[in-house]
């Protein structure tokens, strides 16, 4: 895969976009930017392996340079692997 530095910051951009809509459907609000990054990758990740395992489409998944992001799995996926981190840890909501 090929970025320039134009995809490759709207890429960036996207992802942290859907990271923190999955941190705030989950509920979580510790990190800052880069944790929502990260999120948003992992949560691509997770949400497409979801989507291809129950053969559920790609509902919206725009071109950024050469390859595509599914934004709405990233959000959905997000939302997943951040509840389960806090099941995990055993955070106290107060």
């Amino acid at each position: 895969m090929n970025f320039s530095l134009e995809s490759l910051v709207i890429l960036l951009i996207v992802a942290g976009i859907c990271g923190a809509i999955g941190r705030a459907i989950a509920g979580y609000s510790h990190g800052g930017c880069l944790t929502s990054i990260a999120l948003g990758f992992i949560g691509a990740v997770i949400g497409s392996w979801i989507a291809g395992k129950l053969d559920l489409p790609e509902i919206y998944a725009p071109r950024v340079g050469s390859s595509k992001f599914p934004i709405v799995w990233a959000i959905i996926g997000s939302a997943l692997f951040v509840a389960l981190l806090g099941l995990l840890t055993g955070r106290r909501r107060g």
